[in-house]
């Protein structure tokens, strides 16, 4: 009988399935070996897609004539720095003595894709047996059961080509956009910023969308003008109880609809406002108003969903200032470490089956000393039964992965993270102990106040049962922490007691006193000048978010959790993008705030996209291409559809940027946009020389 051969994705991952599986050994070989079982590893990618110059010597010079470059077979080669580890793996796969490979990449469509391209490039035999292990944690027991339940590889064969289109689009849209957009405008972009080198206009399917969102949004900031509006505040009063009420122009009032508003509560003239004080005759000390109506009801709030990577990140930017990109770095640490599951997850809930032994994940966090009472209480209480029929759980809602929760697990490595990386691991397990916590509970009291046919309203929200929130707030929130890197977290129980007007409990029990056709005391009322607002910037973990739903920054999380269809980009690679963005100074990141801006450089790639290949900037058509991915790995569409949308889209943008010249159209948006920059020119002609590259350059990782 022949050996087993498991390929991991890292080293790292390969240790553990050599504990699990008792392979020991010198790892200096590039693999581990026992009896039975041979383990090995890739460094990440060993194989990538060929620069165009392999194809043809011809091509490595730039030129319209060699555009659309669209090779009819797609060549690929060994990574020179990993050759090395690819040809121990080589010759670990082909060996005679290994009758089934057990593949153990990362459980998604990247980590199908660096197996895949060792397959390929290594000439594996078709007639050895290869099955796919499919793990949610690097847990013993889920080692262990993703090595039982291993499905042949062939079932991931959709998958597979997912992935390789996803590769091919990134790869030709790159280098064909990049390359026909330097040639007609990089000259264009170096001759303005007075830059004597000459360079490229880096170009791809998601990077450019993204740039174009954050162009956009800095536009409208800066086009904006503030409108200034007037509000009337009245201050009511019941048995020597004060509270503030607001007027709003509904239907009975003489204002209503009328030309001098705003808004329903608000005037454009400060004058107007003042006019209406006149006219509700208000002395001293009081005048009288009427309550036509008092309503009381109850609300609830029940705990959030479970993180993904978006929500986790998101999380992560607002609580500690830290980018996507460190965020990812951390879980991916902390699922390699078995205190979480696995990290590049899209879903917010559970899988049936993980339900039914979640309590196994609660018990262990008995020993976390943090929350070692609440998981007490929870499994005493028995919370977690019946959690299969919430929200919570959702077969229909996962594809490759559930959503990130601690596995109870791994807490001796808690000592070797860094702070930060404990404070997202607490900020994880509370996210997840939350759903075994009853909804916090509202009592909401609206009373609407009317003085001479003008109505007053004013709304109370008072917090009757905690819930949920008694536990969600992390312990370094209430610390005062020297690096200010926390305040509260998300749905503390501060950020849900939003009253409109903050009263004590016995001030409470009076306002619940008001009833239809009472009358209440009306002091005064007073004008409230505000103005508009701008549009926000995004910061680091918003525009993660608005990644996530092709381009919608939706605040609220049960929405989100609603809308379906893929956004731009993976939650494999979102983070990575925006990380090449800042890299190559085409937008600028605060580190101290995660706000997120573009540069003078970025801002001019904009426009000259805009005028070329304006479908780039397209969230929606952004968004679709990554729909189409989808729909090949879920084998509704077949690869030579894809493809031949592909070559279309690419052939056509092509020729049409070929065909026009808008030279000299530019000089006018480039000073519009250079005029609000201090140094832009001199700064700008610092970063193009870094920023502008080849894409053939970073096929793999590609946005």
């Amino acid at each position: 009988m022949g050996k087993n051969l498991f390929i991991a994705e890292k080293p790292s991952v390969a240790k553990e399935f050599a504990k699990v599986l008792n392979v020991n050994g010198n790892a200096s070989k590039g693999y581990l070996e026992s009896d039975n079982s041979v383990v090995t590893w890739c460094v990440g990618h060993l194989v990538t897609m060929s620069y165009p110059e392999v194809y043809d010597a011809a091509l490595k010079k730039w030129s319209f004539q060699t555009l659309p470059f669209i090779p009819e077979h797609f060549l690929y080669e060994v990574i020179p720095g990993v050759s090395k580890q690819f040809n121990i793996v080589k010759g670990l796969l082909n060996r005679d003595d290994v009758s089934c490979i057990y593949v153990c990449t990362d459980s998604g469509r990247e980590g199908e894709y660096i197996y895949r391209l060792v397959d390929d490039m290594a000439k594996v035999s078709p007639d050895k047996e290869k099955r796919r292990v499919w793990i949610d944690s690097q847990t013993e027991e889920e080692i262990k059961r993703g090595i039982k339940e291993a499905k042949l590889l062939s079932e991931y064969d959709n998958l597979s080509s997912a992935a390789y289109l996803r590769a091919k689009s990134d790869y030709l849209m790159g280098i064909n956009f990049s390359r026909v957009l330097s040639l007609k405008y990089g000259r264009t972009i170096m001759d303005y910023l007075n830059n004597g080198r000459w360079s490229a206009v880096s170009v791809g399917r998601v990077m450019t969308c993204v740039l174009g969102m954050v162009v956009k949004r800095e536009r409208e900031i800066r086009d904006f003008v503030k409108t200034p509006f007037y509000r009337v505040i009245g201050n009511f009063g019941y048995e020597e109880q004060k509270f503030d009420g607001e007027w709003r122009a509904v239907k009975g009032s003489q204002y209503f609809e009328s030309h001098l508003l705003y808004k329903e509560n608000g005037f454009n003239k400060k004058e107007d406002a003042q006019k209406l004080i006149d006219e509700l005759k208000i002395e001293t000390p009081a005048v009288k108003a009427v309550i036509c109506k008092a309503e009381k009801k109850k609300e609830k709030k029940n705990p959030p969903l479970l993180f993904n990577l978006a929500e986790l990140q998101n999380t992560c930017s607002k609580l500690f200032k830290i980018s996507p990109d460190e965020t990812l770095k951390i879980v991916q640490e902390l699922y390699e470490k078995k205190l979480v599951t696995y990290p590049r997850t899209d879903a917010r809930v559970l899988s049936t089956a993980v339900a039914k032994e979640i309590h196994k994940n609660i018990s262990g966090l008995r020993n976390y000393a943090l929350v070692r009472d609440i998981a007490s209480g929870i499994l005493e209480a028995q919370s977690y039964k019946g959690i299969e029929k919430t929200k919570y759980v959702n077969d229909k809602q996962i594809t490759d992965h559930y959503a990130i929760i601690p596995t109870g697990q791994g807490f001796n490595a808690l000592n070797s993270v860094t702070q930060t990386a404990a404070r997202v691991y607490e900020v994880i397990v509370r996210r997840f102990l939350c759903i075994f916590y009853p909804s916090a509970e509202y009592l909401k009291i609206n009373i609407t106040a009317e003085r001479l046919k003008e109505s007053f309203f004013a709304s109370f929200k008072i917090m009757t049962k905690e819930g949920y929130l008694a536990i969600a707030s992390a312990s370094f929130a209430k610390q005062k922490l020297t690096d200010k890197q926390a305040q509260t977290t998300e749905g503390s129980a501060d950020d849900a007691a939003d009253n409109d007007n903050k009263l004590d409990k016995n001030a409470i029990e009076k306002i619940k006193q008001l009833k239809k056709g009472m009358e209440i005391d009306l002091f005064s009322a007073e004008i409230k000048e505000g103005e508009t607002s701008p549009p926000k910037r995004y910061n680091s973990g918003s525009m993660i978010l608005a990644m996530e739903n092709a381009g919608q920054l939706i605040e609220d999380e049960d929405l989100r959790a609603q809308i379906k269809g893929s956004g731009i980009g993976t939650s494999a690679t979102r983070a990575e993008i925006l990380s090449k963005l800042v890299n190559i100074k085409y937008l600028s990141l605060n580190k101290k705030t995660q706000i997120i801006t573009p540069t003078l450089l970025g801002e001019m790639i904009y426009d000259v996209v805009f005028a070329s290949i304006h479908a780039l900037l397209n969230p929606e058509l952004t968004a679709s291409w990554e729909l189409g991915l989808t729909m090949v790995a879920d084998g509704k569409i077949t690869e030579e559809e894809y493809m031949m949308k592909l070559n279309s889209f690419i052939t056509n943008h092509v020729q049409n940027v070929k065909s026009k010249n808008y030279q000299n159209l530019f000089k006018p948006y480039f000073d519009k946009a250079a005029a609000n920059y201090k140094t832009s020119k001199k700064t700008a002609k610092k970063t193009t020389a870094k920023s502008g590259t080849d894409n053939s350059k970073t096929k793999n990782k590609q946005a």
